[in-house]
């Protein structure tokens, strides 16, 4: 007898701007999702453990969805992430000419809201939510 599968009221979501190379999409993703756990501590599950006893760092409870769209999609979703006060972390293009933490939070303190050159967003909330700060992106490929 198979257990039913479980369903989330909640949505973890990356977005990311199209015109990305692969390695930007992998590192911006992992930078973005890397907050949620900080400020949502209920999105992190229990650790792993194998058959032989080593244990494993928590992961996230549940997926988390990956979507792509132009770069008026990123900046429409970011300013309804904004406004429905979502967990959100933003990732800018200064980004990728920084290299360490008090770089990369100097870079995006120094540009306002309205003007950040935004190529990727994670969102975390209500799946209606959620789906709604989405809405025009597609899931990425």
């Amino acid at each position: 007898m198979s257990e039913a599968p479980i369903r989330f009221d909640t949505k973890i979501a990356v977005l990311l701007r199209e015109d990305l190379e692969p390695w930007q999409r992998l590192n911006v993703t992992a930078f973005l999702v890397s907050g949620l756990g900080t400020v949502v501590p209920e999105v992190v599950g229990e650790p792993y453990e194998d058959a032989d006893g080593v244990v494993y760092l928590p992961m996230f409870r549940q997926p988390v969805m990956v979507f792509e769209g132009t770069k008026e999609t990123l900046t429409a979703a970011h300013a309804r992430a904004l406004s429905r006060a979502l967990p959100c972390s933003v990732f800018t293009g200064d980004l990728f000419s920084t290299g360490n933490d008090r770089d990369n939070r100097a870079a995006v303190r120094a540009v306002g809201t309205g003007e950040l050159d935004v190529v990727g967003i994670a969102v975390y909330g209500a799946r209606n939510g959620v789906d709604k700060v989405v809405k025009g992106a597609r899931m990425h490929p």
